[in-house]
Formats: C-alpha cells, structure tokens, sequence
C-alpha cells in the first residue's frame, strides 16, 4: 500500500509545534524558521503557514505551551500558597523551570511574539491570575487590590531576574541545591523574612 507523501500530516499543528521545541532545544531561537520547522516536521516548506501566518505565531504558539505548563509546574511546587515560606517554594518552582527548559523559557520571555494571538494571552493571563492570586493569600494585609498587584509584580520581577541570572550564568547553578538556596534567601530577604534558605531546598 503506498504510503502519504511528505506534504501531508495528522495533525499538522501538533507536529509542527514539536518540530519548533525540538529545534529550540537543538539550536536555540536561530535555528527556528517555518522553512526549519516543515524540514523537521517531513512537510512541505509551505504547510506550516496553514496554522502560523509567519515566525512570530509560531513562536507565539510556542510560548502558550510553555505558559501553560509553567502554570502547572507552579501548581505542582504548591497549589495554594499561604505563607511567605511556601511562596519561596513556588518561586525556586519558577526558577527551576526556566534552567530545566532554558531555550523554551527563553522563546516565552525573550522572543518576539503576537500580541494578539489569543492561546498566548489566555496562557500568560492564567501565570498572571495565579501569582496575583497566590500573593493576595500570602499577604492578605496588602489592601486595596492595586498595592497588592503592585507586590505581585514586584515578586514577579524578582523571581524572573533571578530566572535569567541563572540561565545567564551570572549566579551559582552547579547544583539544585545551590540554586534553590540562592531563590529561597533572595525572596525571604526582600519580603523581610527570616533567613531559612536551607529550608525544603
């Protein structure tokens, strides 16, 4: 029985998307092309436009899986924050999933995107609801709303820069040890806790 050609594909959305991680994971952001994506994928070089109308979409579509699976990874250290100590867990959760998925988490964070494709904005509006959330319930004192999104902001920002500085070499990776340890002091000293970095590491 003669077999499909290379111009067609099951689920050409899902192929491509694995073809597109898979480069990511390779070669980083250069290597990642639609021209790239269909060699990888076996299809035509004009069958990812089907689903992405150019590089940016598809790096667009990219980063939603990401989000999403940054939301669980999040979830898993923690799914209900109550205190700054759990908090700090979530935070080492956050930084741990940028250097287990560094080119990934750099195509969430560093590449240009869509800002209007919508798997995206729904992806980033659940990290964004979420640490809200979490830091309403930890700092529940921090009324009226806008100063308590202020202070997730201000965790957000905390944690990520500590997500490139490890991704970028500029603190102490060599171990998960080292890592967690390095997160857990920097989130208890801005929010003025006491020092317990060796703590759940």
């Amino acid at each position: 029985m003669p077999q499909p050609g290379p111009y067609h594909h099951g689920d050409l959305r899902a192929a491509c998307l694995r073809a597109a991680r898979d480069l990511l994971e390779e070669d980083g952001s250069a290597a990642l092309s639609l021209r790239a994506v269909a060699r990888r994928a076996g299809v035509s070089p004009t069958a990812p436009y089907r689903h992405y109308a150019d590089r940016d979409a598809l790096v667009s579509a990219v980063a939603a899986e990401g989000y999403r699976e940054l939301a669980e990874s999040l979830a898993a250290a923690h799914p209900a924050p109550s205190a700054p100590g759990e908090l700090a867990s979530v935070a080492v959760a956050y930084v741990r999933f940028a250097l287990d998925h560094p080119a990934l988490f750099r195509a969430m964070f560093a590449e240009p995107c869509d800002p209007a494709d919508e798997a995206r904005v729904a992806a980033t509006a659940v990290i964004t609801a979420y640490l809200r959330g979490i830091v309403r319930d930890v700092f529940p004192g921090a009324a009226p709303p806008d100063r308590a999104d202020a202070l997730a902001t201000a965790v957000w920002a905390l944690v990520h820069g500590l997500a490139f500085l490890h991704l970028d070499g500029k603190l102490d990776g060599s171990s998960p040890e080292a890592v967690a340890g390095q997160v857990r002091a920097s989130v208890h000293a801005v929010l003025a806790l006491p020092d317990t970095a060796g703590a759940g590491a």
